[in-house]
């Protein structure tokens, strides 16, 4: 199974990789992961693999307006460049639930615009249950 986050304040960072120690310490399952950031070298993406993204949007309340991704888009650059997003399996989305319709907004707008499934979302830095959650989602996804 293969990850590929981007992480601004930290909080995806630290999921990913609880999740990743998670699959190998417990289900003997290794995790690739791979973070993407604004001076990562775009490669051509050729096995499946899932995306993981925080919501940062610019103000508004992500109805009728502040639902411009910000600080992210180097991942959406990234799936686009020569179609990587063909691979992508499906996103995972956190955020702030105290944003009420901009939690994990970005990831939704991605599953959208790229047409791959939002598969689940956490808040925040996520916890183990979380992590528990979402690595039987990846690993059913993964079979489908």
């Amino acid at each position: 199974m293969k990850i590929l986050y981007i992480s601004i304040s930290g909080n995806t960072r630290s999921f990913v990789t609880r999740l990743a120690d998670y699959a190998a310490s417990t289900h003997n399952d290794p995790i690739e992961i791979k973070e993407i950031h604004e001076n990562s070298v775009f490669e051509d993406e050729t096995e499946p693999f899932f995306t993981f993204v925080p919501t940062y949007l610019d103000g508004g309340n992500g109805v009728d307006n502040g639902d411009t991704e910000i600080l992210t888009e180097t991942m959406r650059d990234y799936l686009d460049y020569h179609g990587n997003f063909r691979y992508c399996l499906g996103v995972v989305g956190s955020g702030n639930k105290n944003f009420n319709h901009q939690y994990c907004l970005t990831a939704k707008q991605y599953a959208e615009n790229f047409s791959f499934p939002f598969l689940a979302d956490y808040e925040l830095r996520g916890t183990q249950e979380d992590i528990e959650q979402v690595y039987a989602i990846l690993v059913n996804a993964s079979k489908n």
